[in-house]
């Protein structure tokens, strides 16, 4: 089987980012409009303060997999550090290293960028991933994490233009 390249997310690959992050969604019962998504994918490519994406694609097939690091400063790691809020491989793709080639390629742009660590969450039902994240040397947590939506997201939830702070 083909190896897919994996690069950092480029703008005019952003349609493709969008609809894996879609099918990610929807996997789990999450509904978060597209143009939602585009706007904050638009803004993590144009404005490398809020992270990054790196997608993993194949020339004859096109995107199999991405995933998005968001970029915060920490109290609890003293610094920048990231959240890998999304990681996603299509079904027909599972089972072939994309994943962990998509999280060391993360890993190794956060060291890149010095970031002091990344924070994930995964289902606790969802053993492969945190199998997946426990081999690049992830560690379990005894926190739980909670949140509660502030906005509908009807007011755009980003201030600006891509590239423009919030």
């Amino acid at each position: 089987m083909p190896c897919p390249c994996i690069t950092l997310l480029a703008a005019r690959q952003i349609d493709g980012a969008i609809a894996l992050f879609s099918a990610q969604l929807k996997e789990h019962g999450i509904t978060t409009p597209a143009d939602d998504l585009r706007l904050v994918v638009e803004n993590v490519v144009a404005d490398p303060r809020y992270g990054f994406i790196v997608l993993a694609s194949m020339d004859e097939v096109g995107p199999v997999g991405i995933a998005y690091a968001s970029c915060l400063l920490s109290l609890e790691h003293g610094g920048i550090s990231g959240w890998l809020e999304e990681l996603y491989v299509l079904p027909e793709w599972r089972g072939c290293g994309i994943g962990s080639r998509l999280v060391a390629e993360l890993i190794r742009r956060a060291k890149e960028l010095h970031w002091r660590a990344i924070d994930l969450e995964v289902d606790s039902s969802h053993q492969r991933a945190i199998s997946l994240y426990l081999r690049h040397q992830f560690q379990l947590h005894s926190r739980t994490r909670l949140f509660q939506r502030i906005s509908s997201g009807t007011d755009g939830g980003i201030a600006g233009s891509p590239g423009q702070p919030f």
